[in-house]
């Protein structure tokens, strides 16, 4: 049986190797809670031992953050990213670099701040970023998103136990969903990817023209852009080396066109976002935009989400993922999307993926809108997966196809 320490090593090989891909040459940006501070500096080991030329380290802490957001005046928050943060991310692209995202604050660290405090810096971020996001979901950068407990978030999951309990199951729980239980991590991570890749290949064949999800809260129909293509496991870059983006995954996704969404779905888990948690809601589509909302929980949140630009208001991502998974069959809500979006199907309002699109990754933001890619300032998945989900799809020939029954493939 593996020690603590031996799954440790072998997760920061795996992101380096199989997440990141890091090349000869390449440097890499981690942006890391302090908490993850040992793990950060596996990585880094890792990371020259496979040729990286040079790893920079952006630490910040959810409690330092909270009185920032709280104290600072209204003018610094609405101008909050400066010039060197816009250089540096723009750089990454400019020399095809890397990012490595480290997922893991506590989800509620900011609740009680005021939500549109946090829009102003959300709002802030998107804009800045906008040419390196772009970049980002275009593939001229490697970039990977793993998560590493801390206190909040493991007590966030498993809130009856002690914070060095909850900790601990935590790591146990990330272990699993990420394979590195299994005897040959590596070889797991092969051969789920070609399952990913399987399906992948049978949608793409298909095209097909439209998706009707139908669940208890959930009436929804979904044009898919007709240019839409479906990736799921690895991404290729555009400089043409491969990479995963999200330790774990579990989706196959693609993008919708933006005006062709209409009808009511229904939340299935709890979302993180800015720092407080929103939970029980449902959005209605007409012609793409969505024209009413609700909340049992984090009402205001959702509103000033949605208030972040006019994109924030249509759908940019469609992802379909079993309901027999591996973390959704593990029982845990995780308080985090990188995990619980890869427990159910789910989508996304804000931005496209625009590698999930032919040819359109040349285009400016104004020509994207004109051929129904949405664009926003930011992109924010939900999960709306459950047992008793059904998915037809709709080919160009009007043949109707059960691509999802009780929340599993059909196919």
């Amino acid at each position: 049986m593996k020690t603590f320490e031996e799954k440790l090593e072998q997760y920061a090989e795996l992101v380096v190797k199989i997440g990141l891909n890091i090349q000869e040459g390449q440097r890499l940006l981690i942006m890391s809670p302090l908490e993850a501070k040992d793990f950060t500096r596996k990585v880094m080991k890792y990371a020259y031992e496979n040729g990286c030329k040079h790893v920079f380290v952006n630490w910040h802490d959810s409690e330092t953050s909270r009185v920032h957001l709280e104290q600072a005046p209204e003018e610094t928050l609405k101008n909050n990213l400066q010039q060197w943060d816009i250089d540096k991310f723009n750089s990454l692209v400019e020399n095809n670099d890397a990012l490595l995202n480290i997922t893991g604050d506590d989800p509620s660290a900011f609740t009680g701040v005021s939500p549109e405090r946090l829009m102003w810096v959300q709002k802030d971020k998107g804009e800045k970023l906008e040419t390196f996001s772009k970049a980002q979901l275009n593939g001229d950068t490697h970039w990977a998103i793993a998560g590493v407990p801390t206190a909040g978030w493991a007590k966030s999951v498993f809130p009856e136990k002690s914070e060095e309990e909850a900790i601990e199951s935590l790591w146990e729980a990330i272990f699993q969903t990420v394979r590195i239980d299994q005897e040959d991590p590596v070889k797991a991570w092969e051969d789920h990817v070609k399952s990913l890749t399987e399906k992948v290949d049978y949608l793409n064949e298909k095209h097909f023209k439209s998706l009707h999800y139908r669940s208890e809260g959930t009436d929804l129909k979904i044009d898919l852009h007709p240019d839409h293509l479906w990736i799921g496991g690895g991404h290729t870059s555009t400089f043409g080396t491969s990479y995963i983006p999200n330790l774990p995954t579990e989706e196959v996704f693609t993008t919708p066109h933006k005006n062709g969404v209409n009808g009511t779905v229904s939340s299935k888990k709890p979302l993180s976002a800015m720092g407080n948690i929103i939970d029980n809601f449902s959005l209605t589509f007409e012609d793409g935009k969505v024209v009413d909302f609700s909340a049992e929980k984090g009402y205001e949140t959702l509103e000033q989400l949605l208030n972040i630009d006019e994109g924030m208001k249509f759908l940019g991502e469609v992802a379909l993922v079993p309901y027999d998974s591996p973390i959704s069959n593990s029982g845990i809500i995780f308080n985090n999307t990188l995990y619980d979006e890869n427990a159910a199907c789910h989508l996304a309002i804000g931005t496209s993926i625009t590698m999930s699109v032919k040819d359109v990754g040349h285009l400016k933001k104004e020509e994207l809108e004109e051929i129904g890619v949405n664009q926003s300032r930011g992109h924010i998945d939900f999960m709306i997966g459950s047992a008793d989900l059904d998915i037809t799809a709709e080919t160009n020939e009007g043949e109707t196809i059960q691509l999802f029954k009780d929340g599993n493939w059909a196919i």
